[in-house]
C-alpha cells in the first residue's frame, strides 16, 4: 500500500495530529500522498503566546550554540538528502535530480547560517572625532529582531524555509512557519530534521492551513518581522495584513537573458534549456524570455529547439528525468493556454498531459502578449529578436518586475552598462537569469520584492542595532 505522509501542527512545543486535515494529491503520481492538520484560531492564539516565550530562550543560545546546531543539520540534509527528494517529486511532481539539487542547497545553505551566527558582533564606534563625543565612548551589537514569521512557497520548500529558518535562528530568534498548502510533509520533515540536529523547540512552530491563516499571523502583534517568498499579488496582501512592521518580501519575476552577437550560440541554447525548464519552469528566476541579437536569432532559435527536444518528460521518480509535472493540472493549462495565445511559432511543445506540460518554445511572440509580460512560472521560454543592446535592455526594463537577468556576451563594456542600467537585483553573466549560489544577496526591486536573502544578509533584517553609550568613560581622555 502506497504510504501518506501525516504532517502535523507544532504548536507550543507540542505536535498535534488531531483535527481536520486538508489531502495532498501529487500532480504526477494522482493519488494523495500527504495530509496536513490544518491550524485552527485556538492554535494561532497558542502559537503567539508562545512566540513571546520562546522568543527569550532562543535570544540567550550563544551564537556558538546556535552555530552547532546548524552545522549538525547541514550534515542531516546530507543524510537525507533522498527521502526529502522523494516527498518533493511525490507533493509537487519535482523531478529527482532537481529535488536532490534542492538538497544540496538545503545543506549549503545550513551551513552558511552556522559560519553567519559565528560572524554576529557588533563595533565601537568612532565618537572621539567629534567634540561633542570627546569623554564618551559608543557601542553596537545586533540583538535579535523578535519572532520572525516565514511564508513559504510551493516551489523551492525545502530551501527556501531553510533561508528563513536557519537566518532567523541564527540571529537569535524564534520562528512560526507557514508552510505551503503543496508541500506539507516536505516543510514538516525539514523541521523535524533542524529538531533532531538539536534546535530547541522554543525556536520553530509549524502551522498549516490557507491565506487566512497566514494573514492571521501576518497581522500578529508578537511577529516583529514576516519573511514571505511568493507572487506579487500575495505580497501585497502580506504587507497590507502586517501593517508597520519589518517586511521582507521575495516576490515573482519576469526573467530575461539576452544573447549578444558575440556569444557562443551553442553554449547559450543549452544552458538556456537546462535552466528555462527545470521544476518544469517554476522558479521566480527561470529563464522566462530569451532575447536574441537578431543577426544570431534563427541560429539560436534552432540549437535551442533541439536541445529543449532533447530533454526527458516524464516520471518525476525516475533520475533521469529531466522534466516532471507541474504544481496542477490548472497551473500547466494556464501556460498552454498562454503560449497558444501568443502568437509567434511554438517550434515544440505547446500541449499537456493533466500536470504535465510539454516543454515549449515559442519564437518570436507579441512582445505585448501575457506570456511575454506576465510571470509564466512554467515550461515555456519566449524566444525574441532585438537589433541594438540599448534597445534590448529598454525592452527588459519595461517589465514591472526586475528580480534577475542573464547576458551572454565576452564584451566588458556591455556587462558593465548591463549591470549599470538593467533594473534588476542580479546579472548573471555568460548564464542564464536561472542561476544563484545560496550565499550571495538574492532579491529584486519593482515588483519582484524588497529585502535580500541569503543567510547574510537576511540576519541583518533579523536583528536590529542596539547602542550602548557610556558618559565620561573614553581611553582618549577630556579635549
Amino acid at each position: 500500500m502506497d504510504m501518506i505522509y501525516e504532517a502535523g501542527c507544532l504548536v507550543a512545543g507540542t505536535w498535534l495530529d488531531q483535527g481536520h486535515r486538508e489531502e495532498r494529491a501529487g500532480p504526477y503520481v494522482r493519488r494523495t500522498v500527504s495530509t496536513a492538520r490544518t491550524a485552527q484560531p485556538d492554535d494561532i492564539a497558542a502559537a503567539r503566546a508562545y512566540a513571546r516565550e520562546g522568543q527569550r530562550a532562543v535570544a540567550r543560545l550563544a551564537p556558538a550554540t546556535r552555530a552547532e546546531i546548524l552545522e549538525r543539520a547541514a550534515r542531516l540534509a546530507g543524510e537525507r538528502t533522498g527521502e526529502l527528494a522523494r516527498l518533493l517529486a511525490l507533493e509537487l511532481g519535482k523531478p529527482l535530480k532537481d529535488g536532490g539539487g534542492e538538497m544540496v542547497r538545503v545543506a549549503d545553505t545550513l551551513a552558511v547560517a552556522a559560519a553567519e551566527a559565528r560572524a554576529i558582533g557588533g563595533e565601537t564606534l568612532p565618537v572621539a572625532g567629534w567634540a561633542r563625543g570627546v569623554g564618551n565612548t559608543a557601542f553596537t551589537h545586533r540583538a535579535p529582531a523578535g519572532p520572525v514569521l516565514a511564508v513559504t512557497p510551493f516551489n523551492a520548500p525545502a530551501n527556501l524555509l531553510a533561508h528563513k529558518l536557519a537566518a532567523s535562528f541564527a540571529a537569535g530568534n524564534t520562528t512560526i512557519v507557514k508552510p505551503p498548502p503543496q508541500a506539507p510533509a516536505v516543510s514538516t520533515e525539514l523541521v523535524r530534521l533542524l529538531l533532531d540536529a538539536g534546535m530547541p523547540v522554543e525556536a520553530v512552530q509549524v502551522l498549516h492551513g490557507g491565506a487566512e491563516v497566514g494573514a492571521a499571523l501576518c497581522a500578529a502583534p508578537e511577529v516583529a518581522v514576516v519573511s514571505f517568498t511568493g507572487s506579487a499579488a500575495a505580497g501585497a496582501a502580506v504587507a497590507h495584513a502586517a501593517g508597520p512592521k519589518r517586511v521582507l518580501l521575495e516576490l515573482g519575476g519576469n526573467a530575461a537573458t539576452i544573447v549578444c552577437e558575440d556569444a557562443d550560440v551553442e553554449q547559450a541554447a543549452a544552458v538556456c534549456a537546462r535552466t528555462g525548464y527545470s521544476n518544469s519552469g517554476q522558479s521566480c528566476i527561470s529563464v522566462q524570455r530569451v532575447h536574441v541579437q537578431r543577426d544570431r536569432f534563427e541560429e539560436f532559435v534552432a540549437a535551442f529547439t533541439d536541445q529543449v527536444k532533447a530533454l526527458q518528460v516524464g516520471d518525476p521518480l525516475d533520475p533521469s528525468t529531466d522534466v516532471g509535472s507541474m504544481v496542477d493540472d490548472e497551473a500547466a493549462e494556464r501556460v498552454v493556454r498562454w503560449s497558444a495565445e501568443a502568437g509567434g511559432t511554438i517550434t515544440v511543445g505547446g500541449g499537456r498531459s493533466g500536470a504535465v506540460m510539454s516543454p515549449t518554445v515559442v519564437a518570436g511572440p507579441s512582445p505585448d502578449s501575457t506570456l511575454v509580460r506576465e510571470e509564466v512560472f512554467g515550461a515555456c521560454v519566449a524566444v525574441l529578436p532585438y537589433d541594438s543592446f540599448e534597445e534590448v535592455v529598454e525592452t527588459c526594463n519595461r517589465s514591472r518586475y526586475g528580480l534577475q537577468a542573464g547576458l551572454f556576451t565576452h564584451d566588458v563594456r556591455r556587462i558593465m552598462a548591463a549591470w549599470r542600467d538593467l533594473e534588476v537585483g542580479g546579472l548573471v553573466v555568460n548564464g542564464s537569469s536561472n542561476f544563484r549560489l545560496d550565499h550571495v544577496p538574492f532579491g529584486g526591486v519593482k515588483d519582484s520584492g524588497i529585502g535580500r536573502e541569503s543567510p547574510r544578509w537576511m540576519i541583518e533584517d533579523f536583528t536590529v542595532t542596539k547602542t550602548l553609550l557610556l558618559r565620561g568613560t573614553s581611553i582618549w581622555g577630556e579635549q
